[in-house]
């Protein structure tokens, strides 16, 4: 086994420390991967603080994770050592359902195995990316374009794909009006994409005080819900919206954004279950959607396209030590717009 260093929750709520633990060694198929850097994740929040259920403690949290092979397996075909792989939010799929055959192992029938917060095959629990190393198999890593900052293409491996693959599901593109609801780490990327789409992206967020970074992100015009009159103005505008909010809200007054035919696409994910009337549908044949993350297939295609773009997240990277003070300020809004560990703090 590998002694691996790490940062945990060791219950739920509790700040997370230095926590050493074991991986396993180095299979056929497997590498090893020396992380540089790993993104933080609003639901890393919610794990760590069991606000979804099911949590398993201790807990080392992490699925946006950039790093340099160390080790590959005898059977290892796809990477060498010294290449830059990402590993983002699962790890193994049972390979053989419909879903995984399709390269949809997101959807995988018999479930996905989480980078962390999961049970692996052998019903040992899985740990993330706030830690030094991580051994994969290789067919659930991924190649890192070159040319992109590392440190910005770890939230690619969550907040990139998660609007990525709703927007290319649904073909959004030039000609269409896109509405992207809330402007953070999933927010910010949908602008991106969007914009590399071709599409034409209005940016809704509660207040003025995000308008600069929705211009600056490409962004080609703003709107803050909390004025009056902005839903009336905007009502039957947008082809597309996507919704990354991840609190409670009218969801029918946000429908309304849509034109005849129009899709609502949502990824973010509330605590709270979110009403919708059949009429804000109905009237004007408009569809809801829900997306989760995207299969390796897609992922590696996210990635490819943002490095031919060269799209990556904004970000600000922070010594592991910082971690628990990042949770709170990432619940009070005050980053722009992923917090980025240096992986290499672990070792001060």
């Amino acid at each position: 086994m590998l002694s691996t260093q790490g940062y945990a929750a060791q219950q739920a709520g509790a700040a997370l420390g230095s926590f050493t633990f074991e991986r396993r060694e180095v299979g056929p198929k497997d590498v090893l991967v020396r992380i540089t850097y790993c993104g933080v994740c609003h639901s890393d929040i919610h794990q760590a603080r069991d606000e979804w259920g099911g949590s398993i403690f201790p807990m080392v949290p992490g699925h946006e994770i950039v790093g340099t092979v160390e080790q590959v397996g005898a059977e290892v075909k796809k990477f060498k050592a010294g290449d830059s792989v990402g590993v983002g939010c699962f790890v193994d799929s049972c390979r053989t359902c419909s879903s995984c055959m399709k390269g949809l192992e997101q959807y995988c029938e018999t479930g996905m195995t989480f980078t962390y917060n999961g049970m692996d095959k052998d019903s040992q629990p899985t740990y993330g990316g706030y830690s030094n190393q991580i051994v994969v198999d290789q067919d659930y890593a991924l190649t890192i374009p070159k040319g992109l900052a590392l440190e910005g293409v770890a939230p690619l491996l969550c907040a990139g794909i998660t609007t990525y693959s709703p927007l290319r599901q649904w073909g959004v593109g030039k000609g269409h009006s896109l509405a992207v609801v809330g402007l953070g780490g999933l927010g910010h990327m949908a602008v991106k994409i969007g914009r590399a789409l071709g599409a034409e992206v209005t940016v809704l967020s509660r207040s003025d005080s995000k308008r600069d970074d929705a211009k600056r992100l490409g962004a080609n015009d703003y709107a803050a819900t909390s004025q009056e009159g902005t839903f009336t103005r905007l009502a039957r505008t947008f082809d597309f919206v996507i919704d990354t909010i991840s609190a409670p809200h009218d969801l029918n007054t946000h429908l309304e954004l849509l034109k005849t035919d129009g899709t609502y696409i949502l990824v973010g994910a509330s605590p709270e279950s979110l009403s919708v009337s059949g009429f804000s549908l109905i009237l004007r044949r408009r569809r809801l959607v829900g997306s989760l993350i995207g299969g390796i297939r897609e992922t590696q295609e996210m990635l490819d396209f943002c490095g031919e773009h060269g799209l990556t997240s904004d970000v600000e990277v922070i010594p592991i030590s910082q971690i628990n003070e990042a949770y709170e300020r990432v619940l009070k809004g005050d980053v722009r717009f992923r917090f980025v560990i240096d992986m290499a703090s672990l070792d001060h």
